[in-house]
């Protein structure tokens, strides 16, 4: 089983699961130009915030559309970028925060290995809406197997790839984090590999997302995230400006 994307489906994914952050723009938008035609403020003001406030609200939807929609990165001909000897993998684990879109291509790309897939969702620490609506749609993998961020029911170095797909994010405590890696370094493979793919708080970023820029980690966080979990190497390449895919070895 496959799941079929339908045109423009990760912009719509983006505008569905952030719509509070877009009825709350327009809302604003809307008292702007009332507000303008009641006191008449300066015309140059008024155009300069409306043009700021038009920005934020579409240039996230047209990156999300080059990223998800055009990019390939559904497609999976990134994984080329990773180096890795399919025919030496025999035990995988994709690891998501309730929202799965990778799994089934994850397992049409490595017919032959044994897929694991856990999701660390937990209610009360991820409580941002737009995973909450995520989770409403998402079609889950079978035998799905819920774990915390620091416990996984997988025997030591047994993995040889794991998957960590734009959510890693959401483990927004720098703790839980290392917690999280510590417990991917447990269960990889010496000759194992993980293979993260994140936005970054950078400047392309922050030019695409403005402040929601701030969701995301900067590449010295993720990197000392695993030096201190235990992980000898972090190498990243570049997967479209605004996203970065970090291959790390223990």
């Amino acid at each position: 089983m496959e799941i079929k994307r339908k045109k423009f489906q990760g912009v719509l994914n983006i505008l569905s699961f952030n719509r509070h952050f877009y009825i709350f723009g327009i809302a604003v938008l809307a008292i702007i130009v009332i507000s303008h035609q009641i006191f008449r403020w300066l015309d140059i003001m008024f155009w300069i915030i409306i043009i700021s406030f038009l920005y934020g609200l579409i240039m996230p939807l047209l990156v999300s559309a080059y990223v998800y929609d055009f990019s390939g990165y559904y497609n999976f001909k990134w994984l080329k970028k990773c180096k890795i000897d399919k025919s030496e993998v025999k035990q995988i684990l994709n690891i998501n925060a309730g929202f799965d879109e990778t799994s089934f291509i994850i397992k049409n790309n490595f017919l032959n290995a044994d897929l694991n897939v856990f999701d660390f969702y937990d209610a009360e620490r991820h409580t941002e809406p737009a995973i909450i609506r995520a989770r409403k749609v998402s079609l889950v993998y079978p035998n799905t197997q819920q774990m915390k961020s620091n416990s996984m029911e997988m025997s030591d170095h047994s993995v040889d790839l794991i998957f960590l797909l734009s959510a890693v994010h959401e483990i927004r405590s720098n703790d839980e984090k290392i917690q999280f890696l510590k417990e991917c370094h447990r269960v990889c493979k010496p000759n194992g590999k993980i293979i993260m793919v994140e936005h970054l708080r950078d400047f392309p970023n922050f030019l695409a997302f403005s402040i929601g820029f701030t969701h995301f980690f900067s590449k010295k966080i993720w990197k000392n995230a695993f030096k201190n979990s235990g992980f000898t190497t972090f190498e990243e390449v570049k997967f479209t400006p605004f996203m970065s895919i970090f291959i790390c070895k223990p």
